[in-house]
């Protein structure tokens, strides 16, 4: 009967161990599955983008089948996209650097300097996240006209350094002020102890602290920026100013038959954003993760 009795009490023992290692398995399979979905229509952009035209046409779903370099260097000069790309960059790097600089700023006066009226100040600088862009875009072109911004990049910065079209200002007050809010005071005021002016205590010992919520805004505020399609389109008529965004759609419709040159063209501007990821995944990782313990 001890016989008999051991290999049932020897399963028993070990069916859950069994159980959870087939979850675990399962949850990993679909993560894959749904990896290889994701990752797919990527990747096949890529090898478009590197592959002789006459193979794509002959087979189109083939993966880095003749392999060709100088579809990239076509798309950038035969296409355009060379200037695409500087005039992505003219729009993108001011809206970036404008917006850390003015959030910074205005999150740390508003977390850290007491001064009637702050709240208020805030909150109106919040209505910036509730009102979206198609309510003002209207209104915005005109206004754009009379102050002869239109069809210059400027016309696309400064509304994006608002937040007409998303992450802007409003969102980096939010999340500055509340970066600067859980630092440390006592380092603050040590510095102030050693006779430091507010703005050297800002530059010198607050802003280093927040170098994980800047980098989370800098990233956030470059991936709106050089994706932003919609205000290039209204703004930006024209071929002088038009960005990768506009610039690939207006590509596209033209040359349906050109697949390995709008291909090259959507790496061209896929790349720069993998790039400044990768730079600043740790960075981006740590400030994230350090928003969401504070909260």
């Amino acid at each position: 009967m001890a016989s008999v009795g051991a290999p049932a009490e020897h399963t028993r023992m070990f069916s859950p161990l069994h159980r959870r290692m087939a979850a675990t398995g399962s949850r990993y399979a679909i993560l894959v599955l749904f990896g290889v979905i994701t990752l797919y229509p990527f990747i096949l952009v890529v090898s478009t983008g590197l592959r002789d035209p006459v193979s794509i046409n002959v087979n189109p779903f083939a993966l880095f089948e003749n392999i060709r370099l100088a579809t990239i260097s076509d798309a950038w000069t035969l296409g355009g996209f060379g200037g695409y790309f500087k005039n992505t960059l003219l729009i993108t790097v001011p809206t970036v650097a404008g917006t850390i600089v003015l959030s910074t700023m205005a999150g740390y006066a508003l977390a850290r300097i007491q001064f009637p009226g702050r709240n208020l100040i805030f909150f109106t600088f919040m209505l910036g996240l509730m009102i979206p862009f198609t309510s003002i875009m209207i209104p915005l072109f005109y206004e754009l006209i009379d102050l002869g911004l239109f069809g210059s990049v400027w016309a696309v910065i400064l509304p994006g350094i608002a937040g007409s079209a998303g992450f802007g200002v409003p969102l980096g007050i939010f999340l500055m002020r509340a970066f600067f809010q859980d630092l440390p005071n006592e380092l603050a005021e040590a510095a102030r102890v050693d006779g430091a002016t507010e703005f050297q205590v800002f530059r010198k010992v607050m802003l280093p602290l927040a170098a994980p919520g800047i980098a989370v805004l800098g990233v956030l505020v470059f991936f709106q920026s050089w994706n932003q399609f919609l205000m290039p389109l209204l703004y930006l008529p024209g071929e002088e100013n038009r960005p990768l965004s506009t610039g690939l759609y207006i590509f596209a419709s033209g040359r349906v038959q050109d697949f390995e040159l709008i291909a090259a063209g959507s790496v061209i501007m896929i790349l720069p954003v993998i790039v400044i990821f990768l730079i600043f995944q740790r960075t981006f990782v740590k400030g994230v993760t350090a928003g969401a313990l504070k909260g």
